[in-house]
């Protein structure tokens, strides 16, 4: 076997300048196909943590990936809403240890208003239970204050100070509440989050924006100027949904049937965690699809060794027959072409994990920053092993096409000069 394997390097490093292409081939579709891979699993892993330290979601009754839609995605509209007297019932819950309210439904040239509390801001957490932080300004605290998200500063061209105006309902195509324009006093740090592209109000200025409108309209010949805003009763009637964290994660599966079975009205309290994956399972096909484009380039990549060495077997015909003739077997040959098929594949995978690894070490801070999403530099867990694993079988398999093609030329073939 050692003198094949010193055979195998030594003719590889004959038609060095033929394979060096197909060696950067499978290295770039390795490359990519554990990038993918990677990517996939930093998605799913950023996906699952949209929201963190929460331990209910609590809405209107509707279906559990509806709830996550809007409540954490800001991603459609909710039916109905919940009344406020019964988010001060949850509060008042033994087993509740903090509740955030949501109001959502009214927009800024398509980004989603968030109507909520000071808590938001203390209890709200992405990622591996990191906190909100901002990048400039402070926390609301005036009546017509804002705090904007990152892609929403960023898109917009917005800088602590500046006046926006908030639409009503979601999409541009609202009536607008140009009498009662918000100040910029905050913007929030990138998460990689919906709340990148959220811009966040108190719960009372959600409450004053409404004061002269009635059943999504505005009341006829009724307008109340910003500075009388404070003077009316700005307690929120209803509010979209409300996140809650329990002193007790023990106790969340008790806690959700209650509220599951609250008699003031038809709530419907989720499990975070539980509803994400059912989510991802609904949105999850595009990385399959990925991971198979992949794997159709790695399968290009390992076409291209088949073709190379297809494509020599001419070449070392006379190689090949002086070998029989001084007593190598039939599988002394596939073993040689075989090692040389795998060693090419070893090679061309260890090129491919040093090609991801220098671009995942230069992305990985463009990518948390941008999307969120953690890129691990290093080797991933069992899924990227049985990917590699499953290359160097193609690998295998597709040097073993040409060696077993090689067998069948004769030593008579091999050996009689062509003319």
């Amino acid at each position: 076997m050692k003198h094949l394997l010193t055979l195998a390097l030594a003719s590889a490093w004959n038609r060095r300048f033929t394979l060096t292409l197909t060696l950067a081939a499978i290295a770039l579709s390795v490359a990519m196909l554990l990038g993918v891979e990677r990517i996939r699993n930093a998605a799913h892993e950023s996906f699952a943590h949209s929201i963190s330290g929460t331990d209910l979601v609590v809405g209107p009754r509707t279906s559990p990936v509806q709830l996550m839609l809007y409540a954490v995605f800001r991603i459609g509209e909710a039916t109905t809403n919940m009344k406020w007297a019964s988010y001060e019932e949850l509060a008042k819950n033994p087993d509740v240890d903090w509740i955030v309210p949501l109001s959502i439904g009214d927009s800024h040239h398509g980004f989603p208003v968030v109507g909520t509390s000071a808590a938001y801001f203390e209890r709200y957490r992405y990622g591996l239970s990191q906190p909100l932080e901002l990048s400039a300004g402070r926390r609301f605290e005036g009546l017509f204050e804002a705090v904007l998200g990152a892609e929403v500063a960023e898109r917009m061209k917005y800088k602590v100070g500046d006046r926006i105006t908030i639409s009503h309902g979601t999409g541009d195509v609202g009536a607008v509440h140009s009498d009662k324009p918000f100040t910029v006093v905050g913007v929030l740090r990138r998460t990689g989050t919906p709340v990148d592209r959220s811009i966040h109000v108190s719960l009372e200025a959600m409450e004053a924006i409404h004061l002269d409108w009635q059943g999504g309209m505005r009341i006829p010949g009724l307008s109340i100027p910003p500075q009388f805003a404070k003077k009316f009763d700005l307690a929120p009637k209803e509010i979209t949904a409300a996140l809650i964290g329990l002193k007790s994660r023990a106790r969340a599966f008790q806690v959700q049937r209650e509220i599951n079975n609250y008699a003031g009205e038809a709530l419907l309290a989720v499990l975070p965690g539980v509803a994400l994956n059912e989510l991802w399972s609904i949105v999850g096909v595009v990385e399959n699809t990925l991971l198979l484009v992949a794997g159709m380039i790695v399968v290009i990549g390992l076409s291209g060794m088949i073709v190379a060495v297809w494509a020599g077997l001419n070449e070392r015909r006379r190689e090949l027959a002086i070998l029989r003739s001084v007593g190598a077997s039939p599988v002394d040959v596939i073993v040689l072409l075989a090692l040389e098929g795998l060693l090419l594949t070893a090679l061309g995978v260890t090129l491919g994990y040093a090609l991801l690894t220098v671009l995942s070490l230069a992305a990985a801070p463009w990518m948390q920053a941008r999307f969120g999403v953690v890129l691990p530099a290093w080797p991933g867990g069992r899924d990227e092993l049985a990917l590699v694993g499953m290359v160097f079988a193609a690998g295998l398999l597709a040097a073993l096409l040409p060696a077993l093609r090689a067998c069948r030329l004769s030593l008579a073939d091999g050996l009689t000069p062509r003319l």
